[in-house]
């Protein structure tokens, strides 16, 4: 079974190595200490407590088929007369979305305002996210 170090789970989770042991400390996340005294976390332990936020919907949530669901922050909008590119920072990640300026405007969409890239697709590539 797959085990990570604090710093590791850290970076999965896009939080800091101190949000990680406060969570360890508080119990909400199992911890071992190893031989050398330092804690790991059990892959599947860790999984199910990155899961748990995304199982249970937040306040005002919508019914929908699309399960991949990245709230962040609007970083920038280009836009000409039809169309916007609008980038989006959640957490470690940038999303870019193509859309009507149109949409863009009726969304209220500006550079600091926080939105939700709900993405559903029919193809989704998944590669391994270490050397073995």
């Amino acid at each position: 079974m797959a085990t990570y170090r604090i710093g590791e789970a850290a970076e999965l989770l896009g939080v800091s190595v101190d949000t990680v042991r406060r969570w360890v400390d508080s119990g909400r996340l199992v911890a071992v200490r190893d031989g050398n005294g330092h804690r790991s976390i059990a892959g599947a332990d860790l999984a199910a407590f990155a899961r748990a936020p995304a199982d249970e919907p937040g306040p005002g949530a919508r019914r929908s088929s699309a399960r991949n669901r990245l709230r962040g922050i609007v970083t920038a909008i280009a836009r000409d007369s039809v169309m916007a590119q609008v980038d989006l920072q959640a957490g470690p990640f940038r999303v870019v979305s193509l859309m009507s300026r149109e949409a863009v405007e009726d969304l209220g969409l500006e550079v600091g305002s926080v939105a939700v890239a709900v993405i559903k697709s029919t193809t989704v590539v998944v590669e391994r996210g270490d050397d073995r």
